[in-house]
């Protein structure tokens, strides 16, 4: 649809419109944060078309945060530059750039093994079968979620991280037959990066990504430095009813979500990626395609996540298909495609996720609203 620019009462209305709300969450209860705490809520929402640039902190002085998974889209982004360069295929087995005993266990399913398999694309669509360490079920030893606060000053290797899956976890299915939300695929994503450039996964981010767009103040925890200077502390982190921002059991993450960032910043990458300046128009049309149902209202394509609000209230049927990702810690990085808008939060709590989805959703109603009157 054509949607023209707001004119600068409308946009003062939507302003005001949006302050409400996030003072309203600012305010309200918030989940996984324990009385008299808080997390630093933050929003930035942008957009050209419709002549509005948004920005919301909670904090007078926000900081970096920890972006959780929508750190996926950036690995999904450093593969798909690799396809181009023709130096992988969607199709590609893993086997081929790892050793057996690197994948031994992991795609053990009813007695076979299905390493030999597993393609990038499985990988990518959370469909080769492996284990989700950091969410996923344990047959013995501790979950990896008690790991996280119970081992605060433990740096966790990739490695390390497959261990876990390899010995305390079980394959859920054969590749290509079941969606199943995995981190630990995301970490061989990772070492599969690393395989075909020779150098660091996060060298690999800075050099391609970071760097390129000017994401000052975006780097890998514990693993690499901002370009802006030295790191600042990082903005509240709840996970279960504790506060972890200075757990370095944070470096667990990596290749599955292991960058700190920015609002701007994340809104420099939302429109690069948008506007062509990572991957061809036919490559992110592939990884957008979300013929997968990860949950009722959300669906996935290749390390690209879609909100279908109509599943989450049949009243929402209209609003259009949001593109981007979410991180545990309810992080948000989002497209609207109808008004060419980026939409970025940040609650910090894995406890509200909810919370945070029943505020993208006024946002996106407003937005509507707007570019049809």
């Amino acid at each position: 649809m054509t949607v023209p620019q707001l004119s600068a009462d409308v946009t003062a209305m939507i302003t005001r419109r949006f302050d409400a709300l996030f003072e309203k969450c600012s305010r309200g209860k918030r989940g996984g944060v324990p009385r008299g705490q808080a997390a630093d809520l933050q929003g930035r929402i942008f957009s050209r078309k419709l002549g509005i640039d948004y920005r919301y902190a909670a904090s007078p002085a926000p900081r970096p945060y920890h972006i959780a998974s929508i750190g996926k889209m950036f690995t999904a982004v450093l593969i798909g530059q690799l396809l181009e360069k023709a130096s992988l295929e969607w199709g590609a087995r893993i086997a081929e750039y790892f050793n057996s005993g690197e994948l031994n266990g992991l795609f053990v399913h009813k007695g076979r093994d299905y390493a030999g398999d597993v393609t990038v694309r499985h990988l990518l669509s959370h469909t080769s079968g492996v284990a989700d360490y950091f969410g996923g079920r344990v047959h013995s030893g501790i979950p990896f979620g008690r790991l996280i606060l119970e081992q605060p000053d433990r740096h966790w290797a990739p490695r390390e991280l497959l261990d876990f899956s390899r010995e305390q976890q079980h394959a859920v299915a054969p590749p290509g037959t079941r969606f199943h939300y995995s981190d630990t695929g995301y970490i061989l994503l990772g070492l599969l990066v690393e395989r075909i450039t020779g150098g660091t996964f996060e060298h690999d981010l800075h050099r391609s990504i970071l760097d390129p767009l000017g994401m000052r103040d975006t780097y890998m925890l514990y693993r690499s430095e901002p370009s802006s200077g030295t790191a600042e502390p990082l903005a509240p982190i709840w996970f279960n009813g504790s506060e972890i921002s200075g757990f370095r059991s944070l470096s667990c993450d990596w290749a599955g979500g292991g960058l700190v960032s920015t609002t701007d910043d994340l809104l420099r990458f939302g429109r690069a990626l948008r506007e062509g300046k990572l991957l061809q128009a036919s490559t992110l049309q592939t990884m957008d395609n979300a013929e997968h149902r990860f949950r009722p209202g959300l669906h996935y394509g290749l390390g690209m996540m879609e909100v279908r609000f109509e599943q989450f209230f049949f009243l929402l049927r209209g609003l259009p298909r949001l593109k981007g990702h979410i991180g545990v810690l309810a992080t948000h990085l989002f497209w609207d495609p109808e008004t060419d808008t980026h939409i970025v939060l940040n609650f910090g709590s894995e406890g509200a996720m909810v919370q945070s989805f029943k505020t993208l959703i006024p946002i996106v109603s407003e937005l509507r609203k707007a570019a049809q009157a």
